[in-house]
């Protein structure tokens, strides 16, 4: 459960700076470490929603439009 912890307490990270002056490449970067954190998650949880999201998520990323 501790994946799934880090997960949601990153999205909380990750809505704090997008309500804040936080740079694009800040968020970027987190959403990098969400990617990680939900792939960590999907390894101890399983389950082909989960897999379905993590890929998601790495496509939306490998469209990286942020210059870090």
């Amino acid at each position: 459960m501790d994946e799934a912890r880090r997960v949601i307490e990153r999205l909380e990270r990750i809505e704090a700076l997008d309500s804040s002056t936080a740079s694009p490449a800040q968020l970027l970067d987190e959403v990098r470490g969400l990617l990680r954190d939900a792939e960590a998650w999907v390894r101890v949880e399983g389950g082909d929603a989960a897999d379905d999201a993590v890929t998601r998520l790495r496509e939306a990323l490998s469209r990286d439009a942020v210059s870090a």
